[in-house]
C-alpha cells in the first residue's frame, strides 16, 4: 500500500472523490464536513450544520455542488463555490445512512434507518419516488453507472437490486393527458416507477454494504457475518458466485477496483483486504493498530483509494504507477504491459523487443520497478521487489527489434538493487550483509566489496562509481580504489539524475530536489509542496522536473519556476530543445512542448549573456509582475525599466537605478507632489542641480529652493526668491532669504515693516546705517534700545559656496550594456575620427598615369599636379577614406578608461601636509610650491625648460584652493582629458590640419608631468599615452619639415619616408606610406615606391582606390626596378630618426635620449633642449615619470 495522504479527526463515516479535482470530501461522526485536497495536504474548508453524525457524502459529477445525509433525518445539498448549504430535502423519518447523485439525470438516491429508499430531483427539489420492500434498517444504496438500476443493502440480510426504467422514462417524455390521469392515481397510491428486481439472500446476518461492478453484471455485498460474497445477475435472475472469508469482523464496505480485476472490502477488524476477483483469493491484508474501518472510496478516474476509519482516514493506491525505464541516447527503453518496449526521440518509433516473465507469487507491487540498460552489451536488467527484491538480466538479441515475442531466457538473483557500472559489469546490492556484488554477463560474482554506509539502493555515477543512499545521506563509492569520492547530507533520495556530461546530479527526494555536482559538492536546494515526480537536463544547463500537476525548471543558483501545468502526472525522460519527451502512467511516450523563453531569460541573466537579454527583451513577449519583480530582486531594476509601461512603476525603478532622466521623464507624466519630492531627493543626492532646483519649483517648497540657492551660490536667483517671498507675504521666508544674500538694508527693511522696531533700531546702528538709526529712534521716543557696550561684533557673512560649477561631478562609469542597447538616442554620435572625406594629405597620383607608363614616357607623369603647397595645413587630398571605427584603434583604447574623480579627504586642510608627503611633482604645485616641484622634476624626468609648464603650474594652484580647500590629489588634469585631447590630435591629423594636431599633441606632452593618477594600471597607461604621442609630434614635425622644402626634393622623399617608420595609428600609417609612394613615385624612385606599395597593401586598406593605386604603382616598378637617386634609406636595416637633425640612426650606432619623453638624437646633440617634447634635457639622469601614490608604497 502506498500512502498518499493522511488525517486525524474524529471518526470517518463517509467519504468521496472529486472527479476532476485533487479533493475528498469526509464526513464525520462529529457532524462536520471536511474538504481536503490531498495533493497538498490541506484542509480547505468545513461545513458545519448537521446536527450529529453525518454518515453519507457524495460530490457531483459536473457541477459544483455535494450532498450528504446525517443522523438528524436532513438530507443537504451545498455548493463548495459558495462555501454553504443551497437546501435541505426533508422525508425521511430516521439516520440517512447514504447518499449519491445520479451520473446523469438530477436525482439522489438516499438510504435510511426509516427501511426506505428515496429518489429525489434536486432541481426541482422534491421526492420522485419511495422504494419500500426492507424491512429493517437500509445501509446503503446506489446508482448503477451505466443502466436503471439501484442497488441497497439492509439489515433484513437481503441486498436488493431495483428496476427504475419507469422513472427514467417519466422524467424523459413530458406525459400527455392520459398519461397524466394514470399519474395521479400512482401519486396518491404508490406508483410503480421503481419495482424490486432481485432480492438477494445468502447472508447470515445484516448487510453492511453491495456495490456494483463498473462494467460486468456483478455485485459484491459484506455483512456482520464477516464475509464478502460475489453476485452475477442475468436479465432475469441473480445468484450467488462465491464467498471470500478472511474478516474477523463485521464488513463495513466493499467494492471493486475501477481498474485492476480486484476487490477492496474493509473491516472492523481494523483491517483493508485486497482480493484477486477472478481468482477468488486473499492478495493483502493492511492492518492498523487500533481503528476500525467504516468506509471505502475509490477515484472515478484515478487508481486512488480512501478509507475511513476511528480516528481519521488515509488516500493510498495499492500499486506503483511509474514505468520503469533507463534513457540512453537516442532511446528510451521501458517496460509495458509484461514486455520490454524501445522508443526512439527521433523518429517516435515505438517497438516491442521482448516479454518479461510474470512474478511467481500473486501478491500486489511486483511488478518492473527500475531498469538499467548496457548499450554496447544490448544488456537490460529488471529489477523488481518479487522475493523482497530481485533481479532479471536479459540480452536483447539484434534481431529481435521488431519481432517481439522470443522469450528470452533471463539469469535472476536475489538483490535489494542493480545496475549496470561498466560495458559488462552490473553491481548488485546485498542488504542483509550491506555488501555490493560485481557481476559479469554471466551472473557470475567477480567481485565483493563492503559499502562504506548503511545502504538501502544504488544508483549508477559513472563508470565503475555507485551512488550509494543511505537514510539521511548519499555517497559516491568507488568500486575500483574502494573509496568514498563524495558525501552529501540530503533527504531521503528516491530518483538520482545526472546530466549529459555526467558534471552535475540532481538527487529527487519526495518533495525536494538537491542539485550537486559529481563530487557531490552542493549547489542549491529546492523545496516543493507537492510530490515531485521526474527530472531530467536540458543543453543548457537547466534541470526539468515535473511534480504531480507541473513542469517547473530549476537554474543552477536555485532559481525555479512553472513552465507547464498538467492534468496528469508525467515522468520526464528526455529534452530536446523545447520539446519535453516523457512516459505517461499507461506507459506511453508524450512529446510535450513547452515556451522556454521565461528560463533561457534568467538563465542569460545569471550567466550575464547581456546579448542574449537584449535580443529577447526585444523580440520576446516577457512581461509582468512575477519578472519586473525577478529582475529588482537579482539588482537588474535598470533592466525592468524597459518591460514596464506604468509610470509609477517605471518611476520607482528608475529611481532605484538611480536613472534620474528617466525618473524626471515618469514624474513630468504623473506629477504628483510626493513623486517630485522623492525625486528631488535623489536629484540632491546625485548633485544634479538643476533637476533638485526643478523638483522644488513643482513642489513650491520655497525654503529648500532658497537653501539650495544658497548653497550654489545662485545668489540672482536667492534676490528673486526674496521678491517672490515679499509677494506671498512670507515674513519668515523674506528674513531668511536677506540673511543668506548679507543685504542689511533689508532685513531692517523687513524688521520695520513687521512692526518690529527695536530690532530694526539695533540691526541698523550695529552695521553703521546710522541715518536710518536715527530715523527709527525717533519713532521709538523713549523706547530706544541700548546696545549692549564691550561687545565686539562680528559680521555676518553669508558663506561662500562649496561649488559653483553647475552640477557635481559623477563617476566615469562606463554605459550599461542595457542602457546603451535598449536606448535609441544617442546612437549617432560616435566619433569617428578616420573619416577623411575631404582631408587633403599631401599629393594626389592619378591612375591614368600608372596606365600611361606602358609607353615608357615617364616625363609625362612628372607634370605637376595642382597642389596648394601655399596652404600651410596643405592636408593629405586622398578622396575617400574609408577608415576603421574608433574601437579598432589599438592601445589608446584602454588609456584612461578609469579616470575618476578622487573623493575629498576630510580634515588635512594645510598645504603644507601634502608636500610632506608627497613625491609627486603635481602636489606640491597644488600646494604653491613650485620650486619644490620644479626641483622634483627635473630630478625624475631630466625637465631643464619650465616655460611651457607655467600656466599648468598656476592652474593647479589656483583649481585645489578656489573651489574646494580640502583637496589633496586634486589635480584638475585627469586622464580621461588627456585622451580627448589625442582623440582630437587623431582628428585633426586625419583632416590633414598637421599644425593643430601638433598642438594637440604638444599640449599632451606638456600636461602628463602634472599628471595624478590611483592605480599602477593607470600609471602605465599614462607611460604609454607618452609614448604614443611622442612618435605623432616626431613625426608630425618631419612632415612640416618637409613641406617648407620646396627645392630639395631629394631631402622631401627622406623625410617622406622616416614619416613612414613612426608607430602611427594604421588609418595614418596608410597615409603616410601613400604620401611616400607618390613622392618617390613622382621622382623616379620606383624601387622604393613599390617598397611603400608593398607595405601598403600588407595592411588590407580597406579603401578600394588606395589598394588600385599600390596594385598600379608594383605593376609599373616592376618593368623598371631601380631608383633614379640615391636616398639615405635603407628600409631593410631596422632604424630610428634623430628627434633634431631628422636622420636615421641604425641599429648598432651610438645614440642619447631623451629622459621624459624617450625620443632618440645623434650623440652630438648631448645636454641640448629636446626638441620634441621641449622640456627635458638630453641625455640627462633622470630617475623617471612619478604620477601615483601607489609607485611610493
Amino acid at each position: 500500500m502506498l500512502t498518499k495522504f493522511e488525517t486525524k479527526s474524529n471518526r470517518v463515516k463517509g467519504l468521496s472523490f472529486h472527479s476532476k479535482r485533487p479533493w475528498i470530501l469526509a464526513s464525520l461522526h462529529s457532524g462536520v464536513i471536511q474538504l481536503w485536497d490531498y495533493r497538498m495536504g490541506t484542509l480547505i474548508d468545513r461545513f458545519d450544520e448537521h446536527d450529529g453524525p453525518v454518515r453519507g457524502v457524495h460530490f457531483h459529477k459536473s457541477q459544483p455542488l455535494f450532498v450528504s445525509g446525517g443522523d438528524d433525518y436532513k438530507i443537504k445539498v451545498w455548493n463548495y463555490k459558495l462555501h454553504r448549504c443551497l437546501f435541505t430535502l426533508l422525508g425521511h423519518l430516521d439516520y440517512i445512512r447514504t447518499v449519491q447523485f445520479h451520473h446523469e439525470y438530477p436525482w439522489i438516491v438516499s438510504a435510511s434507518d426509516d427501511q426506505t429508499i428515496r429518489i429525489w430531483n434536486w432541481q426541482s427539489r422534491t421526492c420522485i419516488s419511495v422504494l419500500t420492500g426492507h424491512n429493517h434498517y437500509v445501509m446503503c444504496a446506489s446508482f448503477h453507472p451505466k443502466e436503471d438500476l439501484v442497488v441497497s443493502a439492509s439489515l433484513d440480510q437481503t441486498v436488493r437490486v431495483w428496476d427504475i426504467g419507469a422513472l427514467r422514462k417519466k422524467t424523459v417524455s413530458p406525459a400527455d393527458d392520459i398519461l397524466r390521469l394514470s399519474q395521479m392515481n400512482t401519486d396518491f397510491f404508490g406508483g410503480v416507477d421503481a419495482v424490486v428486481k432481485y432480492v438477494l439472500e445468502g447472508h447470515d446476518r445484516g448487510v453492511n454494504w453491495a456495490s456494483f461492478h463498473p462494467t460486468l453484471p456483478l455485485i459484491v455485498s459484506g455483512a456482520d457475518d464477516r464475509q464478502v460474497k460475489i453476485w452475477r445477475m442475468n436479465d432475469t435472475k441473480a445468484w450467488e458466485v462465491d464467498t471470500l472469508r478472511g474478516h474477523m469482523n463485521n464488513v463495513s464496505c466493499v467494492l471493486f477496483h475501477a481498474r485492476q480485476d480486484i476487490i477492496v472490502s474493509n473491516s472492523e477488524d481494523k483491517s483493508i483486504r485486497v482480493w484477486d476477483a477472478t481468482k477468488r483469493t486473499g492478495l493483502q491484508t493492511f492492518r492498523r493498530e487500533h481503528d476500525r474501518f467504516w468506509i471505502l472510496a475509490a477515484h472515478p478516474e484515478m487508481n486512488l483509494l480512501a478509507a475511513g476509519h476511528d480516528s481519521g482516514m488515509i488516500v493510498f493506491k495499492l500499486e506503483r504507477e511509474r514505468p520503469a525505464f533507463s534513457v540512453s541516447g537516442d532511446s528510451v527503453f521501458y517496460v509495458k504491459d509484461r514486455f520490454l518496449r524501445v522508443f526512439e526521440y527521433s523518429t517516435q518509433k515505438d517497438t516491442q523487443l521482448i516479454p518479461i516473465r510474470r512474478p511467481g507469487s500473486s501478491s500486489l507491487n511486483q511488478g518492473p520497478r527500475t531498469l538499467s540498460y548496457s548499450p554496447t552489451e544490448n544488456a537490460v536488467l529488471v529489477c523488481s521487489d518479487t522475493d523482497g527484491g530481485s533481479y532479471e538480466l536479459y540480452v536483447v538479441p539484434r534481431d529481435s527489434y521488431g519481432r517481439g515475442d522470443m522469450v528470452q531466457e533471463s539469469k535472476r538473483g536475489v538483490g535489494a538493487a542493480a545496475v549496470f557500472v561498466a560495458r559488462n559489469r552490473f553491481a548488485v546490492l546485498e542488504k542483509s550483509s550491506n555488501h555490493v556484488l560485481v557481476k559479469n554477463l554471466k551472473n557470475e560474482i567477480l567481485k565483493k566489496s563492503l559499502l562504506p554506509i548503511a545502504t538501502d539502493a544504488i544508483f549508477y555515477a559513472g563508470t565503475g562509481n555507485l551512488l550509494c543512499r543511505a537514510e539521511d545521506r548519499v555517497v559516491i563509492f568507488d568500486l575500483q580504489q574502494r573509496i568514498v569520492l563524495g558525501d552529501l547530507q540530503t533527504s531521503f533520495v528516491r530518483y538520482a539524475v545526472w546530466s549529459q556530461d555526467m558534471e552535475s546530479v540532481a538527487l529527487l527526494s519526495k518533495h525536494s530536489i538537491v542539485i550537486a555536482d559529481k563530487k557531490l559538492v552542493h549547489r542549491c536546494t529546492l523545496h516543493e509542496t507537492i510530490r515531485v515526480k521526474s527530472g531530467a537536463w536540458d543543453d543548457n544547463g537547466v534541470f526539468i522536473y515535473t511534480t504531480l500537476t507541473h513542469i517547473k525548471y530549476c537554474l543552477p543558483n536555485g532559481d525555479s519556476g512553472i513552465i507547464k501545468t498538467l492534468d496528469v502526472p508525467v515522468y520526464v525522460t528526455k529534452i530536446y530543445g523545447n520539446t519535453i519527451f516523457c512516459l505517461d502512467r499507461d506507459g506511453k511516450n508524450r512529446p510535450i512542448i513547452i515556451d522556454s523563453t521565461e528560463y533561457i531569460f534568467k538563465l542569460s541573466l545569471l550567466r550575464k549573456r547581456y546579448d542574449q537579454v537584449m535580443s529577447m527583451i526585444k523580440n520576446s513577449e516577457l512581461c509582468g509582475q512575477a519578472m519586473i519583480a525577478y529582475l529588482q530582486q537579482k539588482g537588474f531594476p535598470q533592466v525592468a525599466l524597459y518591460f514596464v509601461k506604468d509610470e509609477r512603476t517605471r518611476f520607482n525603478l528608475a529611481l532605484e537605478s538611480g536613472n534620474i532622466e528617466k525618473a524626471l521623464e515618469s514624474a513630468k507624466k504623473i506629477d504628483e507632489k510626493d513623486y517630485w519630492y522623492r525625486l528631488g531627493v535623489e536629484a540632491l543626492r546625485q548633485g544634479n542641480a538643476g533637476i533638485v532646483e526643478y523638483a522644488y519649483q513643482k513642489t513650491k517648497n520655497f525654503e529648500r529652493l532658497s537653501f539650495h540657492y544658497l548653497i550654489t551660490g545662485n545668489l540672482e536667483k536667492l534676490s528673486k526668491m526674496m521678491k517672490i517671498a515679499e509677494v506671498k507675504n512670507d515674513v519668515m521666508g523674506q528674513f531668511h532669504d536677506a540673511l543668506y544674500l548679507g543685504d542689511v538694508r533689508e532685513r531692517v527693511k523687513i524688521l520695520e515693516n513687521a512692526g518690529h522696531l527695536p530690532l530694526a533700531y539695533i540691526t541698523a546702528s550695529v552695521h553703521g546705517l546710522h541715518d536710518i538709526a536715527e530715523r527709527l529712534a525717533a519713532d521709538l521716543g523713549d523706547n530706544v534700545p541700548s546696545v549692549p557696550a564691550g561687545k565686539k561684533a562680528s559680521l555676518l557673512i553669508p558663506p561662500s559656496p562649496v561649488l559653483c560649477a553647475g552640477d557635481w561631478p559623477l563617476l566615469m562609469v562606463s554605459k550599461g550594456i542595457f542602457e546603451g542597447g535598449l536606448d535609441d538616442t544617442g546612437r549617432g554620435e560616435t566619433e569617428d575620427y578616420e573619416e577623411a572625406a575631404d582631408a587633403d594629405w599631401g599629393e594626389a597620383l592619378d591612375i591614368a598615369e600608372v596606365d600611361n607608363l606602358q609607353n615608357g614616357d615617364i616625363s609625362l607623369v612628372l607634370e605637376e599636379e595642382a597642389v596648394q603647397e601655399n596652404d600651410e595645413e596643405g592636408g593629405w587630398d586622398l578622396e575617400d577614406l574609408d577608415l576603421p571605427p574608433d574601437a579598432e584603434t589599438p592601445k589608446t583604447a584602454a588609456i584612461g578608461r578609469s579616470a575618476m574623480f578622487v573623493a575629498p579627504t576630510p580634515g588635512m586642510p594645510v598645504s603644507q601636509i601634502w608636500v610632506q608627503k608627497s613625491s609627486l611633482a603635481a602636489e606640491h604645485a597644488a600646494a604653491g610650491n613650485f620650486d619644490t616641484a620644479m626641483r622634483l622634476l627635473s630630478r625624475q624626468l631630466g625637465i631643464r625648460n619650465f616655460a611651457p609648464l607655467k600656466s599648468q603650474f598656476i592652474d593647479l594652484h589656483l583649481g585645489s584652493h578656489s573651489y574646494l580647500r580640502a583637496f589633496t590629489s586634486a589635480p584638475v588634469i585627469s586622464v580621461a582629458v588627456e585622451r580627448e585631447k589625442l582623440k582630437a590630435g587623431y582628428k585633426a591629423t586625419t583632416a590633414g590640419k598637421f599644425s593643430e594636431a601638433l598642438r594637440q599633441f604638444l599640449s599632451i606632452l606638456h600636461t602628463i608631468p602634472l599628471i595624478v593618477v590611483e592605480t599602477r594600471r593607470e600609471v602605465d597607461e599614462v607611460k604609454e599615452l607618452v609614448l604614443i604621442v611622442k612618435e605623432y609630434v616626431l613625426g608630425l614635425q618631419m612632415e612640416l619639415k618637409r613641406r617648407e622644402l620646396k627645392d630639395n626634393p631629394l631631402r622631401q622623399q627622406e623625410l617622406a619616408a622616416y614619416f613612414t617608420h613612426c608607430n602611427l595609428q594604421l588609418p595614418h600609417l596608410r597615409l603616410a606610406l601613400l604620401n611616400a609612394m607618390t613622392i618617390c613615385f613622382k621622382a623616379q624612385n620606383l624601387s622604393t615606391a613599390a617598397n611603400f606599395a608593398r607595405r601598403l597593401l600588407e595592411t588590407n586598406p580597406s579603401n578600394e582606390n588606395q589598394a588600385r593605386t599600390a596594385r598600379q604603382v608594383l605593376q609599373a616598378a616592376e618593368k623598371n626596378m631601380k631608383d633614379a637617386t640615391q636616398l639615405n634609406y635603407d628600409f631593410r636595416n631596422p632604424f630610428v630618426v634623430c628627434g633634431a637633425t631628422y636622420v636615421p640612426i641604425y641599429r648598432g650606432q651610438k645614440d642619447v635620449t631623451c629622459p621624459y619623453c624617450s625620443t632618440h638624437f645623434v650623440p652630438t646633440q648631448l645636454g641640448q633642449l629636446c626638441t620634441v617634447c621641449e622640456l627635458a634635457g638630453i641625455g640627462a639622469d633622470a630617475s623617471g615619470l612619478l604620477c601615483s601614490p601607489s609607485q611610493i608604497r
